[in-house]
C-alpha cells in the first residue's frame, strides 16, 4: 500500500477580530490511530524583524513514545494576514516539502476536531486559518522535527509596532522564543505588557528573549525611537463602560545623556537579629553598592543597632581611596545588639545635599524598633517631615519587620519597598535596587493633558524613570478621541516635556491583558493604602470587588476560600484597626505576607509577573488558611483571570450570587462556539475541563451536559447584554 509522506492542507478560515493579530497556538496533539503516541517534546520560534514584515520560523519536534509505528495529524493555526512560505517535515537528513490547498469548510472540520478530541487548548483556534498535515511514519522511539514558515505585516498602533504570538498554555514540552529586530537605531527599548523579556544591541540588532516559560499569548511592542522617550498608547474598551488604558514609556539610550549626580546613603541594621546568612548578605551587598559607585557621586554609610555608626561625618566624594576606606568599614561590621531604627532614620534624613543632586537613601532592617523612640507612626511622622526631595527605598528582611514603617517611608519618599523572605538573598533584592538608580533619565513625572479624562491611575503617582527599564502607567479612561498624551519630566535639572500620539476608542476588544494588570496595580496600591491609612467600608468593598473580577485573592475576599456555602453570602465585617493606630502591630509573617503581596501586585509590569503575584497569594492563602476552621478547604483555581471553587462537582465563580438567574449551554456545542467567537475574552474561562458557573452583571453562564446547543433567533445578543450588565 503506498501513502505519500506528507499531505497538508491549508484551511482558509474568516478571520475574527483578534485572530488578525497573530494568534498561534503550538498545541496541538497529534492525532494517532493504533497504539502509539505522539509527544511534542519541544518547540522554538525565531522571529525577524526587518521593517514592518515579521518572518516568523517555527521549529517542533514530536517523538513515538508508543511501543509501534505512528501515524499522526499534526494542527497548526495561521493568522489570518500571514503570508505562509513553506512547511517541512524532515525524515532523517531529507526534508520532505508539503503542499497547500484551500477549503471552504474549514469552521466545521476546525469545530469537529474539537468536539472529538475534547480539547479545551485548540479553543484559540477559532478564526484562524488551519494548516493541518499527515505525519507517518514515525518508528517507535523516533523524533521528528517539523519546520513552518510564514510571514507577517506589523500592525503599526501610535508609535509603535506590534509582535503578538500565541504560545498555548499546556506546558508539556518547553518553548523558546527569540526576535531579532533589524536596523535597531529605529526602536526605543523593546516592552512586552506580556512576558518578561530581555533584550541587547549588537551591531546594528536589537535581540529580544522570552524569558521562560513561554507561554499564552505573547505581545511585544517596539516603540520608534523618537527624541526623549519612546513609547506608545494601547487601549481596551468594552461596550457602555469606560475604557482601560497602558501607556509605555521608554527612556532613550544611556549614552544620550550624562549621568546624574548622585548623593546616595547606605543604612543598613547591624542588630544582633541581623547575625549569621544575613549580615554576610549585606556587606557582600554594600560592598556591591560601593563597587557601583561613579566619579561623580557622593556616598554615605550608616550601621546602626544600639546606637548609630556613620562611616565619615556628612557626604564623602567617591574617590578610589574613599571607597576603599569604606570598603574597610563594611569589613568590620559585626552584628550584636538591639535596633535604633529612629537614630538611622533620623541619621539618614539630616544634613545637606546639593539640589542639582539626586538623593537616595536605602535603608535596610530586618526587625522592628527596640531602642529609642519605638512606636513605628511616630518615627514616620517625625521623617516625613524632613524627606524632601529625598527618594527612600527600604528593604525588610524575614517576618520581623514593620511592614507599616517600611511601606509609610517607601511611599512618602517616592521610592519602593522590596521584602526578602527568610532563607532569599538579601545581595539580590539589595543589587536590584542599586541597578535601576545607576543612571536616573527622568524625575517628577507627571501627565500634563490627554485627550481624554484618565482616572484611577497606577501607581497613582509616577515614579522616576530609568535609563534600560520601562515605565508602565495603568488608568481607567472615560470619553473617547484621539491626539497628544503629554507628558512632564525632570531631566539635568531643566523641564522637558514630550508627547505619545494616542487614539483612546469607544470600543476596542483587543489588548485584553491591561484589565486583569490595571486590577493587580490597584489592588495592590489600595491594600496599602488600607494598612497605612486605615481601613473603611468603601476601600474595603473596593479592593474585594476588584479582587473577585479580575482573580486576584486578599485578605479581604479570602474568606470565599475557606468556608463552602458562602459564595452568596455577604462579606463579614472587616476590623477597622488598621493604619497609624495599629502601627505597632503591623509585624509578623501575616503581615509581611501581605505587605510583599501589596508591594509585588503594584510594580506589576507585565501580565505574567500580575498572574505570578497573583497566583502566589491564592497559595499563600489555601495553604495556610484564613477562615476560623469551620469548614473543609475546597479546591481553587484561577482562569482566565477569575478565581472558581468547586462546588459540588461545578467549578463555580467566587462572584456569583444565588440571586442571579443562570443561563445554561452546552460544552462544543454551537451555542459555545458562537460564544466564544463574539467574546473572546472568556474563552480561558470556557476552556474548564468541566462544569462551569461563571458570573456576570445580571446574569451568570453555566456550562454543563444537558444545557442549550443552539442560541435561538437574538438570544445570544440579549445574555451578553444581560451578562455585561449593558
Amino acid at each position: 500500500m503506498s501513502r505519500a509522506p506528507l499531505a497538508l492542507l491549508l484551511l482558509a478560515v474568516p478571520a475574527a477580530p483578534l485572530a488578525a493579530q497573530g494568534w498561534i497556538d503550538l498545541e496541538r496533539p497529534a492525532i494517532v490511530r493504533g497504539p502509539a503516541a505522539l509527544v511534542r517534546v519541544g518547540s522554538s520560534v525565531r522571529v525577524v524583524v526587518d521593517g514592518r514584515v515579521a518572518r516568523f520560523e517555527v521549529q517542533e519536534r514530536f517523538r513515538n513514545a508508543g511501543a509501534t509505528v505512528a501515524e499522526g495529524t499534526y494542527h497548526y493555526p495561521l493568522p489570518g494576514e500571514a503570508v505562509f512560505s513553506d512547511f517541512s517535515l524532515f525524515q532523517g537528513e531529507q526534508e520532505l516539502k508539503g503542499e497547500m490547498m484551500a477549503a471552504d469548510q474549514a469552521r466545521t472540520i476546525y469545530e469537529g476536531i474539537v468536539r472529538r478530541l475534547k480539547d479545551p487548548a485548540l479553543l484559540t483556534l477559532v478564526g484562524h486559518g488551519l494548516i493541518r498535515a499527515q505525519v507517518f511514519p514515525v518508528q517507535p522511539g523516533e523524533t521528528r522535527t517539523v519546520t513552518l514558515r510564514y510571514t507577517q505585516l506589523l500592525g503599526r498602533e501610535a508609535d509603535a509596532l506590534r509582535v503578538r504570538y500565541a504560545a498555548g498554555d499546556r506546558g508539556q514540552a518547553p518553548v523558546t522564543m527569540s526576535i531579532e529586530v533589524r536596523r535597531e537605531a529605529e526602536f526605543s527599548t523593546a516592552y512586552s505588557p506580556t512576558n518578561a523579556i530581555t533584550q541587547q544591541r549588537r551591531d546594528g540588532t536589537l535581540r529580544i528573549t522570552v524569558a521562560p516559560p513561554v507561554q499564552g499569548d505573547v505581545d511585544l511592542v517596539l516603540p520608534f525611537s523618537r527624541g526623549l522617550v519612546g513609547g506608545t498608547v494601547l487601549t481596551h474598551r468594552e461596550p457602555n463602560d469606560d475604557g482601560f488604558a497602558l501607556l509605555f514609556l521608554s527612556p532613550p539610550a544611556a549614552s544620550e545623556t550624562a549621568p546624574v549626580g548622585r548623593d546616595l546613603t547606605l543604612v543598613v541594621d547591624v542588630s544582633g537579629s541581623m547575625s549569621g546568612d544575613k549580615i554576610d548578605q549585606a556587606k557582600s551587598a554594600l560592598l556591591a553598592a560601593l563597587g557601583s559607585l561613579r566619579s561623580t557621586d557622593r556616598f554615605r554609610l550608616i550601621a546602626f543597632s544600639n546606637g548609630v555608626r556613620h562611616f565619615r561625618d556628612g557626604f564623602t566624594a567617591a574617590t578610589s581611596d574613599a571607597v576603599s576606606d569604606a570598603r574597610g568599614f563594611v569589613d568590620g561590621l559585626v552584628a550584636n545588639g538591639g535596633t535604633n531604627l529612629a537614630g538611622a532614620v533620623e541619621a539618614a534624613l539630616s544634613g545637606t545635599s546639593e539640589n542639582e543632586r539626586m538623593q537616595v537613601v536605602m535603608l535596610l532592617t530586618d526587625g522592628i524598633p527596640s531602642i529609642g523612640e519605638q512606636a513605628p507612626d511616630r518615627i514616620a511622622a517625625e521623617a516625613s517631615g524632613r524627606i524632601g526631595r529625598t527618594r527612600i527605598f527600604t528593604v525588610g528582611v524575614g517576618h520581623d519587620v514593620n511592614t507599616y514603617l517600611l511601606d509609610r517611608l517607601a511611599v512618602e519618599g517616592r521610592g519602593s519597598a522590596t521584602y526578602v523572605a527568610p532563607g532569599a538573598d538579601v545581595g539580590d533584592a539589595v543589587g536590584g535596587v542599586l541597578a535601576k538608580l545607576s543612571r536616573p533619565a527622568l524625575m517628577d513625572l507627571r501627565i500634563v493633558s490627554a485627550p481624554v479624562s484618565l482616572t484611577e491611575t497606577a501607581p497613582a503617582v509616577l515614579p522616576d524613570l530609568f535609563f534600560g527599564e520601562e515605565l508602565v502607567v495603568l488608568a481607567r479612561y472615560h470619553g473617547q478621541g484621539s491626539g497628544p498624551v503629554v507628558i512632564e519630566g525632570t531631566r539635568n535639572g531643566r523641564r522637558e516635556r514630550f508627547t505619545l500620539t494616542a487614539e483612546f476608542a469607544g470600543h476596542e476588544a483587543g489588548n485584553e491583558y491591561i484589565p486583569p494588570l490595571w486590577a493587580s496595580r490597584r489592588i495592590g496600591e489600595l491594600t496599602r493604602q488600607i494598612r497605612l491609612e486605615g481601613s473603611s467600608p468603601e476601600l474595603v468593598n473596593r479592593v474585594r470587588d476588584l479582587g473577585l473580577r479580575y482573580g486576584i485573592l486578599t485578605e479581604y475576599t479570602a474568606y470565599l476560600v475557606q468556608e463552602p456555602g458562602t459564595i452568596a453570602s455577604a462579606p463579614p465585617p472587616m476590623p477597622m484597626t488598621s493604619g497609624a493606630a495599629a502601627a505597632r502591630s503591623r509585624t509578623g509573617e501575616r503581615e509581611f505576607d501581605a505587605a510583599k503581596a501589596s508591594a509585588d501586585l503594584s510594580r506589576s509590569g507585565t501580565l505574567q509577573a500580575a498572574n505570578e503575584a497573583a497566583a502566589l497569594r491564592l497559595d499563600e492563602i489555601v495553604v495556610t488558611g484564613t477562615g476560623d476552621g469551620r469548614g473543609a478547604k475546597r479546591e481553587i483555581r484561577r482562569v482566565g483571570g477569575k478565581v472558581f471553587a468547586k462546588d459540588k462537582g461545578v467549578w463555580t465563580d467566587l462572584s456569583h450570587r444565588d440571586t442571579l438567574k443562570v443561563t445554561t449551554i452546552a460544552p462544543f456545542s454551537r451555542a459555545w462556539f458562537e460564544l466564544a467567537a463574539a467574546r473572546p475574552g472568556l474563552r480561558a474561562a470556557l476552556s474548564t475541563d468541566s462544569s462551569l458557573l461563571l458570573a456576570g452583571a445580571r446574569v451568570s453562564l453555566k456550562v454543563a451536559e444537558g444545557g442549550t446547543t443552539e442560541w435561538a433567533p437574538g438570544a445570544l445578543a440579549r445574555f451578553l447584554q444581560e451578562f455585561e450588565g449593558r
